[in-house]
């Protein structure tokens, strides 16, 4: 795939994603970077905001094979996994595969199941394949989990492990609308029949090929050097209790690379690096006690204290 026809099919799938989430281009082309990156997504908001709306949106859009499941706290492994059951008429178990066994999962309110049935998920998010019964079954590729979740606050909720979110490549947070485009929600059609009518802008190739090209953008040795301070910095104790691990190092730079390339170029600028570095590494890191702020404001407290190459 040439870089017109990378640039423009990237385009028209921000373009039809922006329709639906209105006045977060940001955040949209957050979640495009991951899933463009092979990453799976946990989008973090309160109810109502559009959590599920962008993660049905980016399933339609990216034509890939979805299913949905609502994460309750009865919610038992085998209900995402699948079940062997005894057919009389065939004299043997046959295994009913679950809905992980689609392209993109849509973990809706993954929080809200016990830590049990999240850590089911932990498997499939990181070999792309699930045991069950003691046979080992692969997941069809690609396989992306979108999950979102509520504030731990909320009632019901359980926090999720540290092991479950370093699978996450990003975590995004979509917020309140502006005054302008809260006007246009109200004004508009219901974005739930908006994203049925989505059209899918990628083909299985399309997506492929724009995951090679990620893979292709190059990282000069400054730009290395700079995400090693970057990596260095969270370890150093002055802002975060345990810093990045040698696999978050390398998934804050294959997201970079996924930024680069929506930005249209061939290699990755500091400003890729910064543009995604907070999404990337804030749900991996837990501040100092004395913080007293989030984790995303510590993350760019450090990268204000971090030198640019």
């Amino acid at each position: 795939m040439d870089s017109n026809k990378t640039n423009d099919i990237l385009a028209r799938l921000l373009a039809q994603l922006n329709t639906v989430i209105v006045g977060k281009k940001s955040q949209v082309s957050d979640c495009v970077a991951c899933l463009l990156a092979g990453g799976h997504l946990l989008i973090e908001d309160v109810p109502g905001v559009g959590k599920t709306t962008l993660a049905h949106a980016l399933s339609r859009s990216f034509g890939l094979k979805f299913s949905r499941v609502q994460f309750t706290a009865d919610l038992m492994p085998s209900d995402l996994t699948g079940v062997s059951i005894y057919e009389r008429g065939k004299e043997a178990f046959v295994f009913h595969p679950g809905p992980v066994f689609a392209q993109v999962l849509l973990a809706d309110e993954i929080n809200r199941a016990s830590p049990k049935t999240q850590s089911s998920l932990l498997e499939a998010m990181e070999e792309k394949q699930v045991t069950v019964e003691g046979e080992t079954r692969p997941l069809p590729q690609p396989f992306f989990v979108i999950a979102t979740q509520n504030p731990h606050d909320q009632l019901g909720t359980y926090a999720l492990p540290e092991s479950q979110l370093d699978r996450f490549l990003m975590r995004i947070s979509l917020g309140y609308p502006d005054r302008a485009s809260e006007r246009q929600l109200l004004a508009g059609a219901d974005k739930r029949d908006v994203v049925e009518q989505l059209p899918a802008v990628l083909s299985a190739d399309d997506l492929k090929a724009l995951q090679a090209a990620v893979l292709r953008v190059q990282a000069a040795e400054p730009l290395l050097n700079y995400v090693q301070d970057l990596i260095a910095a969270t370890r150093s104790g002055q802002w975060f209790l345990q810093g990045l691990s040698p696999r978050a190092g390398i998934a804050l730079l294959r997201a970079a690379k996924a930024q680069a390339l929506l930005a249209g170029r061939d290699y990755v600028a500091p400003d890729d690096v910064q543009a995604i570095l907070p999404q990337t590494i804030s749900h991996r890191l837990i501040p100092v006690a004395d913080a007293g702020r989030g984790s995303v404001e510590q993350v760019r407290a450090m990268m204000a204290a971090v030198a640019l190459p």
